[in-house]
């Protein structure tokens, strides 16, 4: 019985290293950005006309504060910047839902990204 056990233990043990692995293999598979986009490893900022940064990209200028509408609606964004980017769902940085008045509007925070809730149509860069 003694040999019993010990080779049992030897195949529990495997088993256990076995699923360690497994498990250390898919937490790195979860580990990686939801995003279908490589994020850049410099500073940049755009408007993507897709969610999940994919589709054509629009660069937002993070030196220039004044308001700027987008050529096209735009369903995403990153900022991997210093500066704060405030994200509108109607033209000329009104706040509200799409052609509604309102307090509604979206904050790109400096090294996030993001999909929103309703397509962007103009932007503002905050510097603090």
């Amino acid at each position: 019985m003694t040999t019993f056990r010990k080779n049992r233990k030897k195949t529990l043990t495997a088993g256990a290293a076995a699923l360690s692995g497994a498990a250390l293999l898919l937490g790195a598979g979860l580990a990686q950005p939801a995003s279908a986009a490589d994020l850049p490893h410099a500073p940049v900022a755009y408007f993507a006309s897709g969610t999940d940064l994919t589709g054509r990209q629009a660069p937002v200028d993070i030196t220039d504060p004044a308001c700027r509408n987008l050529a096209e609606p735009a369903l995403s964004a990153v900022n991997l910047t210093d500066a704060d980017i405030q994200v509108y769902f109607n033209r000329d940085c009104r706040t509200g839902a799409p052609g509604r008045p309102g307090d509604l509007y979206d904050a790109l925070g400096s090294l996030h990204w993001g999909n929103f809730p309703c397509p962007a149509l103009s932007y503002r860069v905050v510097r603090h």
